[in-house]
Formats: C-alpha cells, sequence, structure tokens
C-alpha cells in the first residue's frame, strides 16, 4: 500500500477521453467501445506502416549508411515474415491473449502491474517499485518521440505530391505540433468524438491500398511462413541487428493495449485487434511488399507509393490526421500516468485540471503538457526526418516492454497460481524476443537512440529523489515527533480552552501528533470541539468505492481518527469523503470546519541520506509541488497553514 503524504510538502503507474469511468462499459454498448478501441488504444500502432516497411528494408540493404546490397526477392519475403510475426508473437498472443488477463479490478497499465506484484509478495518491495519507476519513465521518452515521428512520417508524403513541398514538412510539422499541445487544456471530449471513425477509415485505406497491390506479386503470402523470416536472419548475421532494430517499429504502440484496458474493457480491444487492427496491418505491409518486389525504385515511401497519384494528397491529409489522433493517445496516456505516480507516491503532487463534468479520466496537467510540447519540439528540430527519428524509437518502446514482462512473470508466478515452471515456459521465449529487439536497438545508441535513455533518466532521477527524500524526511520527523496518543491523555488530563467547530488536521502518520495541531495548541492555546485526524491513503486498486472510502475511530473525548482511501486513478476530493461520514453518524458542518495543514521548508541537511545535488533537486521538487489545497480540493477559505522548517 502506498502511503498518501498529504503533510509532506509537494506529495499528497494511458487517460483517454471517452469510456473512462468503469459504470460507462455498462452505458457504451460494445460497438461503441469497439470502436473506440480502434481509434485511441490503436492510433498509435496504427501509424507503423508509415515507415517500419520502409526503414526494415533500408537497414537490410544499406539504404541510410553502410555497403549497399542488392534487394532480392528473399530479403523482401524474409522482413515481410519478421514484421507479420513481430506482430503475432509481441501483440497478439503476449498482449492480446497473455497481458489483458492481468488486470486490477479491470484496469491496466505498468503501474497497475506494480500495484498487482506487491499485492502478490505480500509487501511493498522497492526492486519492484523501481521497475515501475523504470518502465514510467521509458514511457515519457515514448510519449516525446510518437508524436514527432508519426506527425513528420505522414508530412513527408507531401514530397511525393509535388518536390517543391518538401520545404514545408518541418514547418507544418512543428505547426501541427504546437497546435495540438495547445488546444489540450479545452478537454479532448469533443475531438474524441471522430478519433474512432476516422481511425476505422484510415484501417480500411490501409487494407484496401494493400489488397489492391498483392496481386502485384502473390509471392509475398509466402512471408506468413516464419521458416523465411527466420532463414533470412540466419543468412544475414552481420545485419540482424540492425534489421530487427527497424522490424520493432512495427510493434510500436503495443503498450496502449494494456494500459487502456480499464478504459475500454478486454473484449472490445480484443475484437478491434482481431477483425480490424491486425487484418489492415497485415494487407498494407503485404501490399506494400508486394509493391516493392515489382519495382524496387519504390522503396524510397512504399507506403504513400501504394496509392495512385489522384489519392495521393487526400491519402496525406488523411494520414496527417490518423498521427495526430495518435500524438492525442500518447499525450492523454502521459497525463494518466503522471496521476497514477502521484497517487503511488513516485512523484509530487503536480496540479491536475478536469475538462469534462462528466468524465473524471478527461484531465489536463499544464506542466506535463508543456513539458512534452518542449520535448517535441526539440526532437523534430535535432532529426528534422522520420527516417532520422528512427533510431531513437525503438529503446523506449521495447525498454518498457521488458519492464512489463518481468512483472508479469511475477503476477503470473504468484497471483495466477501458476509456478515459476509454467511462467518460465510460455513468458520467457517472449521476454527472449523483447531483449532481442531491445539489444538490437541499443547499437543505434549513438544514432539517436540515447535521447530516450536521456529523456527517461531524468524522470528516473527525479522519481528515485523523490521516493528517497519522503522516506528520509518521514524517518527525521518521526524521531521527534509526539505520539498522538500521548497527546490525547495529556489534554484530557488538562484540557485547554475549546471553541466550537471541527478543525481537520492532515497528516500522513495517525500515530503521531500534527505538527499543525502541536503549533495550534502552543501559539493559540485553544481545541475545537471536535478534531479530526485525517490520513489520505493511495490503495493498490485502481478505484475506491465508497462503502470503503472512509474508515472512523473514536479516540477519547473529543478526538476521530479518518481515513480517507482513493485509487491510483482517482483524485483526492476531502470534502466530498468527508460527506460519506454523515451516512456513519459523524455530524458536521462544512462551513464550521477549518482545515489545519502543516506547510513545510525544506533545507539541506549537513548530514543526510543523499548526496547534496539530490538534496537540493529534492527540495526544488517539493516547491514546485501543486498547493495541498487545491490537489485535496479543500475550500480555501476554510484553510488554515502552519509553516515548520526541517532538514533533509
Amino acid at each position: 500500500m502506498a502511503e498518501q503524504h498529504a503533510v509532506a510538502p509537494g506529495h499528497a503507474d494511458s487517460a483517454v477521453p471517452e469510456a473512462t469511468l468503469p459504470e460507462a462499459h455498462h452505458k457504451a454498448s460494445f460497438w461503441t467501445l469497439t470502436l473506440g478501441a480502434i481509434g485511441v488504444v490503436y492510433g498509435d500502432i496504427g501509424t507503423s506502416p508509415l515507415y517500419a516497411m520502409r526503414e526494415t528494408v533500408m537497414a537490410a540493404t544499406g539504404g541510410h549508411h553502410g555497403t549497399p546490397v542488392p534487394l532480392t526477392r528473399d530479403l523482401v519475403i524474409g522482413i515481410l515474415s519478421l514484421l507479420l510475426w513481430a506482430l503475432i508473437l509481441t501483440v497478439s498472443i503476449k498482449y492480446v491473449f497473455l497481458l489483458l488477463r492481468a488486470d486490477n479490478k479491470g484496469e491496466g497499465g505498468s503501474l497497475t502491474l506494480v500495484a498487482l506484484a506487491q499485492r502478490a509478495l505480500g509487501r511493498r518491495s522497492l526492486p519492484v517499485l523501481m521497475m515501475g519507476m523504470a518502465g514510467a519513465a521509458l514511457f515519457y521518452g515514448d510519449a516525446a518521440i510518437t508524436p514527432a515521428i508519426s506527425v513528420l512520417s505522414a508530412l513527408e508524403g507531401l514530397k511525393l505530391v509535388a518536390p517543391s513541398f518538401e520545404s514545408y514538412v518541418l514547418p507544418g510539422a512543428l505547426a501541427i505540433l504546437i497546435a495540438l499541445f495547445a488546444v489540450q487544456s479545452r478537454g479532448t471530449g469533443k475531438v474524441a468524438a471522430f478519433f474512432g471513425p476516422l481511425t476505422l477509415l484510415w484501417f480500411l485505406t490501409m487494407a484496401g491500398l494493400g489488397l489492391f497491390h498483392i496481386s502485384d506479386d502473390w509471392e509475398v503470402l509466402l512471408s506468413f511462413n516464419p521458416y523465411y523470416g527466420v532463414s533470412f536472419l540466419v543468412t544475414h548475421p552481420g545485419t540482424a541487428f540492425a534489421i530487427l532494430g527497424s522490424v520493432c517499429l512495427s510493434v510500436t504502440g503495443a503498450e496502449a493495449l494494456y494500459a487502456d484496458l480499464g478504459h475500454f474493457g478486454r473484449n472490445p480491444i480484443r475484437v478491434a485487434w482481431g477483425t480490424v487492427v491486425f487484418p489492415a496491418l497485415a494487407l498494407n505491409y503485404l501490399g506494400q511488399g508486394a509493391l516493392v518486389l515489382s519495382n524496387p525504385e519504390t522503396i524510397t515511401n512504399p507506403f504513400f507509393l501504394l496509392a495512385p497519384p489522384w489519392l495521393l494528397l487526400p491519402l496525406v491529409i488523411l494520414a496527417t490526421l490518423a498521427t495526430i489522433v495518435a500524438s492525442q493517445a500518447v499525450i492523454t496516456g502521459a497525463f494518466s500516468l503522471t496521476r497514477q505516480a502521484v497517487q503511488l507516491g513516485i512523484l509530487p503532487r503536480l496540479e491536475v485540471r478536469f475538462t469534462s463534468e462528466t468524465h473524471q479520466g478527461q484531465i489536463y496537467l499544464p506542466r506535463v503538457n508543456w513539458l512534452l510540447l518542449a520535448a517535441v519540439v526539440s526532437l523534430v528540430l535535432l532529426f528534422g526526418s522520420s527516417s532520422s527519428l528512427a533510431s531513437a524509437y525503438g529503446i523506449a518502446v521495447f525498454g518498457t516492454m521488458v519492464v512489463t514482462t518481468i512483472l508479469a512473470c511475477l503476477v503470473m508466478s504468484r497471483s495466477w497460481g501458476w509456478g515459476p515452471v509454467k511462467t518460465g515456459l510460455v513468458m520467457v521465449p517472449l521476454l527472449l524476443i523483447d531483449l532481442t529487439f531491445l539489444s538490437s536497438n541499443l547499437v543505434k545508441l549513438l544514432d539517436g537512440g540515447y535521447v530516450p535513455l536521456v529523456i527517461a533518466g531524468v524522470f528516473f532521477v527525479l522519481m528515485f529523489t523523490w521516493v528517497k527524500g519522503t522516506r528520509i524526511l518521514f524517518e527525521k520527523t518521526r524521531k521527534v515527533d509526539v505520539p498522538f496518543l500521548e497527546l490525547v491523555q495529556m489534554l484530557e488530563k488538562s484540557p485547554p480552552h475549546r471553541v466550537k467547530g471541527t478543525a481537520v488536521f492532515l497528516t500522513s502518520d495517525p500515530d503521531t501528533a500534527p505538527a499543525a495541531l502541536l503549533h495550534n495548541l502552543k501559539h493559540n492555546k485553544v481545541l475545537h470541539e471536535k478534531n479530526v485526524i485525517l490520513t489520505v491513503r493511495s490503495e493498490d486498486v485502481p478505484r475506491v468505492e465508497d462503502e470503503d472510502r472512509v474508515s472512523i475511530q473514536h479516540v477519547g473525548d473529543s478526538f476521530w481518527r479518518i481515513r480517507l482511501s482513493y485509487g491510483y486513478m482517482e483524485t483526492p476530493n476531502i470534502p466530498r469523503g468527508l460527506a460519506i461520514l454523515r451516512k456513519q453518524g459523524f455530524k458536521f458542518d462544512i462551513m464550521a470546519t477549518s482545515f489545519f495543514l502543516s506547510r513545510r521548508s525544506i533545507r539541506p541537511a549537513s548530514q543526510s541520506g543523499m548526496p547534496l545535488w539530490q538534496d537540493k533537486l529534492f527540495i526544488g521538487l517539493a516547491k514546485s509541488a501543486s498547493d495541498a489545497t487545491d490537489f485535496f480540493q479543500i475550500p480555501t477559505g476554510r484553510v488554515v497553514e502552519v509553516g515548520t522548517q526541517v532538514t533533509v
């Protein structure tokens, strides 16, 4: 269980626009959810054909650099086989068939796996938490690269419409991306209505274009035989790593399958994959392969060259819209992941704005939004083309997948009762595939692969510093804190002056007297009629039902200890949580209630558990944290803040 440190400074694992609440699964029809899954869940993987085939063939033939290799029939069929079997093994078997079963009350995602793994172990495990932090950090790297590579690859089709358009690709991509991030604060509900139909049109178009060209060379159907893919790798050992490093581009976005489980449900996601997404991707790759075999010169951009000249411009426009959908899904996923990380205690409080009155999943985090925009714009300017960015893409994606697979092994072995042998037989081959793809991408480390690692490294250091700093701070303050029950006994023996109303003192540790209570007694020398020691906790479940949200304990004459519990997919609302108490017989008037918060001013200690630079980073994170009053949605006019100074 992750405790929500209500008085620690700045501290109290993908959200999508539609069907966010669990009850939405009942209200929305199955096919509505399936259509929504096509738009949001598969938006990212649906744009992979724009560049995956091209980059893999270029890697195999030395098209970007190295000694050119002839474009042979065996090469094209071998690459097609690798692309198709990457989709079958990684997406169909690992994610669609296996991981969609590893849900936490219907929710998925890497931080959900952390909660499940810790529950399976029966304790809060630091290695498991660190794996979750690594997966989350790598996701941020992916979230920065996906919009850049997707929009660039779509607009590069303009060069085929007219060569003179080439100079507009870069400024056009920047304009679209800046506009996309700028509208986030207005919410995505209205745009979301077009996600499903637009992406469905995109998949049908891809399928149609591929189907039209398969007849150019029917032998591409041989690629469904895995022998050709394996044989090609064996006979080309020198370029095998480079090839696999590009093949993995075909499965980018697969992690969204699991992350969006709670938003659409297991069956709609599976049906969307089996009936629309996989057939469309397979047909398009087969069509690209047949086109390249019949006309090798089309390898420069086989996706757009599938279209006849009259369809080229509409296809570029449709591709651009599809990449915007893919980018939107990643952005909202980053918002959701950040909120989960805050609730699980691995990031400081951040401002969360709700952009919909009916869907709590429609959230906007200003700092995350503008940090992502800065990263995306920097990547577009630094790399300039989708081919250059392709080198940076795979490390983040497969780093996240490796973490997910390892955590899933722990859950399957412990929670599912599979045991190590059955889990190993099923998951080790899939883990080896992930590790092979990851290592093949590490070869491209200096060609741009360092970018997601740098981004992920920054986020991991921030998360690790926050977790370590809050633990040190908690241990230091606990040494000088007054035991709460002792204080109650002292006050009963020599009661101070009483004033009317209710006082709520927020604390992370209900066993020690809150600093705000001690300061109130010391300086004001009064005690309220009713005094509530309130602790807010984050549970290892996505959401907590109202009947389980509040626990209350009467302590002494005028004291109550109350615990409010929230899931890691929820944002705490203390007034609404306390209102549940009325049903349990605890009467209070919110207008006669004062909330006391301790605002800690932190200074670096001469001797600390962290280096000086980490001390300063933790202090900076604490200062940048969202105000507790706003985060817990407490009425501002009812809050009294008491300042204390501590060292860390």
